[in-house]
C-alpha cells in the first residue's frame, strides 16, 4: 500500500519514487525515474520528468510542468501555470539527440515563483527569493532578492518567513513580519540569524 496519495485520473509511471504524505492531483503524469519528496503536493494537470527532482514539502500548483534537469529543493512553491524550460536552442526539425544540450535550472529551499512566471534554463533561483507573476527569468536570483517584469529584475529583499525587508541603515535589514534581521554586504543579503 503506497504512502502516498494519486488521483485516479494520474498517472505515476513504475519507477518514479514517490515520499510519504505526497498528494497527486488530477490529470497528472510522473515519469519513470521522477523523484519527488515527502509532503509535497501536485495541483491538477501538472507533468514531472524523468529527470526532475523534487525535495520535500514543494508545493506544485496547477499547470506546471518539471521538465528533466530541473531541480527543486525543499519548501519551494511553484505557482499557477509558471513555466520551466530545460533547452535555449530547440528545433523541430533539428531534434537532439539524448537530451544534448540541455541545461539544469536549480531552484533553491524556500524560493516561491509567481504565477505565469517563466524560468529559462540555466539559472540559479536563490533560497527564499521571490519570483513575481508574470517575470521572465533570464539570470541567476540571488538569495532572498525579489525580482519581477521582463527581463526580471531585482527590486527589494524578503525574508525567510514572507516578510519584506526594510533597511535599517542602509546595510542592515528587519523583517516587517517577524522582525528578524539581515545585513548587506556587497551585493548579497544575509540572513543574521542563520
Amino acid at each position: 500500500m503506497a504512502d502516498y496519495f494519486v488521483h485516479e485520473t494520474a498517472v505515476v509511471d513504475e519507477g518514479a519514487i514517490i515520499g510519504k504524505g505526497t498528494k497527486i492531483w488530477h490529470f497528472c503524469h510522473i515519469m519513470p525515474k521522477a523523484r519527488i519528496g515527502e509532503r509535497c503536493v501536485l495541483g491538477q494537470n501538472c507533468f514531472v520528468g524523468g529527470e526532475a527532482v523534487i525535495g520535500n514539502n514543494v508545493h506544485v500548483q496547477n499547470n506546471v510542468s518539471i521538465y528533466d534537469r530541473v531541480i527543486v529543493e525543499d519548501d519551494v512553491f511553484l505557482g499557477p501555470s509558471m513555466v520551466f524550460t530545460n533547452d535555449l536552442t530547440p528545433r523541430s526539425a533539428y531534434p537532439k539527440k539524448d537530451k544534448e544540450g540541455w541545461i539544469e535550472t536549480y531552484v533553491e529551499r524556500g524560493a516561491s515563483i509567481g504565477a505565469n512566471a517563466t524560468i529559462v534554463c540555466g539559472v540559479r533561483i536563490g533560497k527564499h527569493s521571490f519570483v513575481g507573476a508574470g517575470a521572465v527569468v533570464v539570470k541567476d536570483v540571488r538569495p532572498y532578492s525579489v525580482v519581477v517584469g521582463n527581463p526580471a529584475e531585482h527590486i527589494g529583499w524578503m525574508c525567510e518567513c514572507g516578510g519584506r525587508l526594510r533597511t535599517i541603515d542602509g546595510v542592515r535589514y528587519r523583517c516587517e513580519k517577524c522582525e528578524r534581521e539581515y545585513e548587506l554586504r556587497g551585493e548579497q543579503i544575509y540572513c543574521l540569524e542563520e
